[in-house]
Protein backbone atom coordinates (compact mmCIF):
# COMPACT_ATOMS: atom_id res chain seq x y z
CA UNK A 1 0.00 0.00 0.00
CA UNK A 2 1.50 3.35 -1.04
CA UNK A 3 2.22 6.46 1.92
CA UNK A 4 -0.70 8.38 0.21
CA UNK A 5 -2.97 4.98 0.49
CA UNK A 6 -1.59 4.52 4.35
CA UNK A 7 -2.37 8.54 5.09
CA UNK A 8 -6.24 8.44 3.53
CA UNK A 9 -6.79 5.31 5.50
CA UNK A 10 -5.39 6.40 8.49
CA UNK A 11 -8.15 10.08 8.57
CA UNK A 12 -11.46 10.84 8.30
CA UNK A 13 -12.04 11.84 4.42
CA UNK A 14 -14.76 12.50 2.03
CA UNK A 15 -15.22 10.94 -1.06
CA UNK A 16 -17.45 12.47 -4.23
CA UNK A 17 -17.18 10.76 -8.22
CA UNK A 18 -17.43 12.35 -11.09
CA UNK A 19 -18.43 9.51 -13.24
CA UNK A 20 -16.96 9.83 -16.62
CA UNK A 21 -13.81 12.00 -17.30
CA UNK A 22 -11.43 11.14 -20.69
CA UNK A 23 -9.26 11.96 -23.50
CA UNK A 24 -10.24 9.78 -26.23
CA UNK A 25 -10.80 9.98 -30.00
CA UNK A 26 -14.41 9.07 -31.31
CA UNK A 27 -16.49 9.39 -34.08
CA UNK A 28 -15.33 11.59 -37.24
CA UNK A 29 -12.38 12.33 -35.97
CA UNK A 30 -13.19 14.11 -32.49
CA UNK A 31 -11.32 14.59 -29.80
CA UNK A 32 -13.21 14.37 -26.67
CA UNK A 33 -11.72 15.63 -23.15
CA UNK A 34 -13.22 16.49 -19.67
CA UNK A 35 -12.40 19.81 -17.66
CA UNK A 36 -12.18 19.72 -14.04
CA UNK A 37 -12.35 22.11 -11.63
CA UNK A 38 -11.76 22.13 -7.49
CA UNK A 39 -12.16 25.12 -5.38
CA UNK A 40 -11.41 25.28 -1.73
CA UNK A 41 -14.59 27.45 -0.40
CA UNK A 42 -13.03 27.30 3.36
CA UNK A 43 -11.12 28.93 5.72
CA UNK A 44 -8.60 25.99 5.80
CA UNK A 45 -6.04 24.23 4.11
CA UNK A 46 -7.09 20.98 2.24
CA UNK A 47 -5.59 17.91 1.23
CA UNK A 48 -6.94 16.08 -1.84
CA UNK A 49 -6.41 13.10 -3.82
CA UNK A 50 -7.24 12.23 -7.14
CA UNK A 51 -7.47 8.64 -8.70
CA UNK A 52 -8.50 7.18 -12.64
CA UNK A 53 -10.07 3.67 -10.92
CA UNK A 54 -10.77 2.38 -14.65
CA UNK A 55 -7.37 3.33 -15.72
CA UNK A 56 -5.06 0.77 -14.54
CA UNK A 57 -2.08 2.40 -15.23
CA UNK A 58 -2.61 5.59 -13.69
CA UNK A 59 -1.23 6.76 -10.24
CA UNK A 60 -3.16 8.31 -8.01
CA UNK A 61 -1.81 12.02 -7.66
CA UNK A 62 -2.67 13.91 -4.59
CA UNK A 63 -2.03 17.98 -3.53
CA UNK A 64 -2.84 20.44 -1.21
CA UNK A 65 -5.50 23.54 -1.82
CA UNK A 66 -4.44 26.71 0.13
CA UNK A 67 -7.69 28.58 1.24
CA UNK A 68 -9.75 29.74 -1.03
CA UNK A 69 -7.74 28.75 -3.45
CA UNK A 70 -8.99 26.82 -7.14
CA UNK A 71 -7.36 23.59 -9.27
CA UNK A 72 -8.21 23.95 -12.92
CA UNK A 73 -7.69 21.00 -15.17
CA UNK A 74 -9.16 22.09 -18.62
CA UNK A 75 -7.67 18.38 -19.41
CA UNK A 76 -8.01 16.33 -16.28
CA UNK A 77 -6.82 13.25 -17.71
CA UNK A 78 -3.47 14.57 -19.88
CA UNK A 79 -2.84 17.35 -17.47
CA UNK A 80 -3.39 15.53 -13.69
CA UNK A 81 -2.15 12.17 -14.83
CA UNK A 82 -0.09 12.50 -17.63
CA UNK A 83 -1.68 9.64 -19.83
CA UNK A 84 -2.62 10.62 -23.61
CA UNK A 85 -5.62 8.74 -23.64
CA UNK A 86 -8.21 7.52 -21.07
CA UNK A 87 -11.62 6.63 -19.98
CA UNK A 88 -12.56 6.20 -16.41
CA UNK A 89 -14.87 7.42 -13.78
CA UNK A 90 -12.69 10.17 -11.13
CA UNK A 91 -12.17 9.78 -7.70
CA UNK A 92 -11.78 12.88 -5.76
CA UNK A 93 -10.92 12.67 -2.19
CA UNK A 94 -10.63 15.07 0.39
CA UNK A 95 -8.97 14.54 3.90
CA UNK A 96 -11.46 15.97 6.56
CA UNK A 97 -15.57 16.16 7.34
CA UNK A 98 -15.66 18.25 4.14
CA UNK A 99 -15.16 18.02 0.41
CA UNK A 100 -13.64 20.20 -1.76
CA UNK A 101 -16.42 21.71 -3.93
CA UNK A 102 -15.97 19.86 -7.83
CA UNK A 103 -17.12 20.92 -11.35
CA UNK A 104 -16.73 18.60 -14.49
CA UNK A 105 -17.76 19.41 -17.93
CA UNK A 106 -17.03 17.64 -20.92
CA UNK A 107 -16.16 19.00 -25.01
CA UNK A 108 -15.46 18.08 -27.99
CA UNK A 109 -12.39 19.54 -29.72
CA UNK A 110 -12.64 18.67 -34.07
CA UNK A 111 -11.19 20.87 -36.74
CA UNK A 112 -14.32 22.70 -36.69
CA UNK A 113 -13.58 24.41 -33.18
CA UNK A 114 -14.63 23.45 -29.63
CA UNK A 115 -17.34 22.50 -28.62
CA UNK A 116 -19.55 24.24 -25.70
CA UNK A 117 -18.80 22.35 -22.77
CA UNK A 118 -21.86 20.16 -21.36
CA UNK A 119 -21.86 19.69 -17.31
CA UNK A 120 -21.40 16.32 -15.57
CA UNK A 121 -23.20 15.56 -12.67
CA UNK A 122 -21.31 15.21 -9.38
CA UNK A 123 -22.40 11.99 -6.94
CA UNK A 124 -21.44 13.40 -3.38
CA UNK A 125 -23.45 10.86 -1.63
CA UNK A 126 -23.38 6.81 -2.16
CA UNK A 127 -24.52 6.17 -5.49
CA UNK A 128 -25.95 2.53 -4.53
CA UNK A 129 -29.66 1.75 -5.84
CA UNK A 130 -31.47 -1.52 -6.86
CA UNK A 131 -33.28 0.63 -10.27
CA UNK A 132 -32.08 3.74 -12.20
CA UNK A 133 -33.69 4.67 -14.79
CA UNK A 134 -31.99 6.73 -18.43
CA UNK A 135 -34.43 9.40 -20.05
CA UNK A 136 -34.98 11.18 -22.67
CA UNK A 137 -32.41 9.01 -25.31
CA UNK A 138 -32.01 9.18 -28.68
CA UNK A 139 -30.63 6.86 -31.81
CA UNK A 140 -31.16 8.34 -35.12
CA UNK A 141 -29.53 10.02 -37.98
CA UNK A 142 -29.22 12.84 -35.58
CA UNK A 143 -28.63 11.76 -32.25
CA UNK A 144 -26.35 8.93 -30.84
CA UNK A 145 -26.43 7.65 -27.38
CA UNK A 146 -23.84 6.21 -25.28
CA UNK A 147 -24.71 4.18 -21.73
CA UNK A 148 -21.83 4.04 -18.99
CA UNK A 149 -21.71 1.34 -15.65
CA UNK A 150 -19.48 1.90 -13.19
CA UNK A 151 -18.61 -0.81 -11.24
CA UNK A 152 -15.94 0.68 -7.84
CA UNK A 153 -16.91 -2.41 -5.92
CA UNK A 154 -14.33 -5.29 -5.31
CA UNK A 155 -16.42 -8.03 -6.81
CA UNK A 156 -17.86 -8.71 -10.38
CA UNK A 157 -21.64 -6.70 -10.74
CA UNK A 158 -24.42 -7.57 -12.98
CA UNK A 159 -26.26 -5.01 -14.45
CA UNK A 160 -29.48 -5.63 -16.28
CA UNK A 161 -30.68 -3.21 -18.82
CA UNK A 162 -34.54 -2.73 -20.67
CA UNK A 163 -34.80 -0.24 -23.19
CA UNK A 164 -38.18 0.99 -22.89
CA UNK A 165 -40.59 3.49 -25.19
CA UNK A 166 -43.69 3.29 -23.23
CA UNK A 167 -42.74 3.15 -19.26
CA UNK A 168 -43.10 -0.62 -18.25
CA UNK A 169 -43.13 -1.97 -21.52
CA UNK A 170 -39.75 -3.54 -22.44
CA UNK A 171 -38.34 -3.69 -26.15
CA UNK A 172 -35.60 -5.24 -25.98
CA UNK A 173 -33.32 -6.44 -22.48
CA UNK A 174 -29.55 -6.81 -22.15
CA UNK A 175 -27.54 -8.58 -19.31
CA UNK A 176 -24.17 -6.95 -18.52
CA UNK A 177 -20.95 -8.41 -15.92
CA UNK A 178 -18.76 -5.48 -15.37
CA UNK A 179 -15.47 -6.31 -13.31
CA UNK A 180 -14.32 -4.65 -10.36
CA UNK A 181 -13.21 -1.12 -10.61
CA UNK A 182 -14.11 -0.45 -14.15
CA UNK A 183 -16.27 1.00 -16.80
CA UNK A 184 -17.93 0.30 -19.66
CA UNK A 185 -19.56 3.10 -22.08
CA UNK A 186 -21.16 1.75 -25.10
CA UNK A 187 -23.50 2.66 -27.61
CA UNK A 188 -26.70 2.20 -27.13
CA UNK A 189 -27.24 0.09 -30.66
CA UNK A 190 -24.67 -2.08 -29.83
CA UNK A 191 -26.65 -2.99 -26.28
CA UNK A 192 -30.00 -3.29 -28.26
CA UNK A 193 -28.57 -4.27 -31.76
CA UNK A 194 -32.70 -4.57 -33.07
CA UNK A 195 -33.92 -1.43 -31.96
CA UNK A 196 -35.32 0.89 -34.25
CA UNK A 197 -34.49 4.40 -34.82
CA UNK A 198 -36.42 7.13 -32.50
CA UNK A 199 -36.22 9.85 -29.69
CA UNK A 200 -37.31 9.71 -26.14
CA UNK A 201 -36.12 5.97 -25.29
CA UNK A 202 -35.69 5.24 -21.76
CA UNK A 203 -33.40 2.57 -20.31
CA UNK A 204 -34.01 1.11 -17.29
CA UNK A 205 -30.90 0.01 -15.02
CA UNK A 206 -31.27 -2.95 -12.30
CA UNK A 207 -28.71 -4.07 -10.14
CA UNK A 208 -27.92 -5.43 -6.90
CA UNK A 209 -23.91 -4.42 -6.46
CA UNK A 210 -23.07 -2.28 -4.22
CA UNK A 211 -20.52 1.26 -5.53
CA UNK A 212 -21.65 1.62 -8.65
CA UNK A 213 -23.06 4.15 -11.12
CA UNK A 214 -25.00 4.49 -14.38
CA UNK A 215 -25.05 7.43 -16.47
CA UNK A 216 -26.41 8.10 -20.80
CA UNK A 217 -24.94 10.89 -23.10
CA UNK A 218 -26.23 11.96 -25.95
CA UNK A 219 -24.10 13.33 -28.95
CA UNK A 220 -25.64 15.27 -32.11
CA UNK A 221 -23.83 13.47 -35.10
CA UNK A 222 -23.51 16.56 -36.94
CA UNK A 223 -22.15 19.25 -34.45
CA UNK A 224 -20.56 16.77 -31.59
CA UNK A 225 -22.61 18.48 -28.72
CA UNK A 226 -23.38 16.56 -26.04
CA UNK A 227 -26.06 16.15 -23.46
CA UNK A 228 -25.40 14.35 -20.30
CA UNK A 229 -28.06 12.11 -18.65
CA UNK A 230 -27.74 11.68 -14.61
CA UNK A 231 -29.67 8.34 -13.77
CA UNK A 232 -33.15 8.81 -11.93
CA UNK A 233 -34.09 6.94 -8.58
CA UNK A 234 -36.07 3.54 -9.27
CA UNK A 235 -38.09 2.36 -12.28
CA UNK A 236 -40.93 4.28 -13.86
CA UNK A 237 -43.46 1.64 -13.25
CA UNK A 238 -43.66 -0.75 -10.55
CA UNK A 239 -40.63 -1.77 -8.10
CA UNK A 240 -37.56 -3.89 -7.99
CA UNK A 241 -37.65 -6.89 -10.37
CA UNK A 242 -39.49 -5.13 -13.41
CA UNK A 243 -37.10 -6.04 -15.99
CA UNK A 244 -37.16 -9.43 -15.70
CA UNK A 245 -41.40 -9.35 -14.81
CA UNK A 246 -42.06 -8.11 -18.60
CA UNK A 247 -39.21 -10.69 -20.59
Amino acid sequence: MSVLALLLAATTSVRVLVPIVGSVVGANDVRWKTGVQLQNDTHDEMFVALRLPAAPDSQAIAFTLPPGATQTFSDVVNEAFGIDAALSPLEVETMGKRSVRVTASVYAVSSAGVTKPEPIPIAYADSTYPVRTLNGLSFSDTFRTNIGLVNLSDRDAEFTLAVQRISGRNIAVARLTIPPSSLSHTSIQTLFPLIAKGDDFMVVIETSAPNTYVYGSVIDNTTSDARFIQPTIGAPEAQYGILTAHE
